[in-house]
Order: C-alpha cells, then structure tokens, then sequence
C-alpha cells in the first residue's frame, strides 16, 4: 500500500483512482482525497451529478437550492475535506469541479464548504491551519458578507446573500 505525506503524516492509500487517490489517517481514520496529477486554475477536475437528491442535508451532501441537497457522483468526491483556503471548487450549476488554483500533484483537494452549504447539518471546529481560518464552520448564512466576498459561492449561495 502506498502513503502519502498530508500534513506532517503518513497517510495510507485506500483507493487509487484515474486523477486523485483516496487516502486515509492510520489512527483516526478520516479520509481525503489527494490529486495524482497537476491541475492548473480553471481546469475541470470532474464532472459530477447527484446519485441522490434530499430535502435536508446530512453530513455528506451538497446544497444546489433551499430544499435540494445532492449526495455526489462520482461517489469518491465526497472525501474532499474543508478548508478555509480551497483549491477547488464545486459548480453546482455546471455540475463540474473546478481548480481554483495551480493544484500539484499528491496535493490535498479542498473545498470551502460555507461555499455550497448556507446552513450546515453539522457545524464543527476548522483546524486548517490557514492564516484566514474562520475556526468555527456552519454554513455561509453565519459568514460575514465582508469574509464571504473573497470565496468563489454557487449561484445558490449568491441568491441566498441577495435576499438578504
């Protein structure tokens, strides 16, 4: 099996896909999913649909309207953890991942998620150790608009904040 360095830890693969491989913490378990490959800004990373479509969120969703919460597919892109300084971004209206800037090789994908999510299922503390870290993660409706402007938002997100 094959590791890969995420943070100061080796982490082991899981799954080796075509663009991105699985891996996983060898003590708590949690997964993320780390690019093969180097993308450039604006590169399509993967298409994606929804497998499912919900009326309330859960853990694992992505929001596309007030009531419509998609599990994704490819199933996979469900292991790309937060950050606070993505580097990708999920389009919910092109239905399309999308580098949001130069990603290298055995790098982390990470997306913000206030950026899909406007009032999260589970809120939680962000350890992502950027230097705009907002600490606590609840969806973009608890953003302030003066942090929220930085971060590219789905066309549902960016209605949300219009009406106010």
């Amino acid at each position: 099996m094959a590791t890969t360095a995420l943070s100061d830890v080796l982490m082991v693969s899981v799954e080796k896909l075509a663009i991105a491989e699985i891996v996983q913490h060898p003590v708590t378990g949690e997964k993320a999913l780390c690019s093969l490959v180097a993308f450039k800004k604006g590169d399509v990373i993967s298409n994606f649909e929804a497998e499912n479509v919900l009326s309330e969120p859960t853990y694992l969703t992505v929001q596309t309207d007030e009531h419509k919460h998609i599990t994704l597919s490819p199933s996979y892109l469900q292991n790309i953890n937060h950050s606070c300084s993505p580097n990708v971004f999920f389009d919910t209206t092109s239905m399309q991942l999308i580098a949001l800037r130069q990603i290298e090789a055995n790098e982390e994908l990470t997306f913000f998620y206030p950026s899909t999510e406007w009032e999260m299922s589970q809120s939680f503390n962000c350890f992502c150790g950027s230097k705009n870290c907002l600490r606590t993660i609840k969806g973009a409706k608890f953003v302030s608009s003066q942090v929220i402007k930085s971060y590219r938002l789905t066309d549902f997100i960016k209605k949300q904040f219009k009406k106010g």
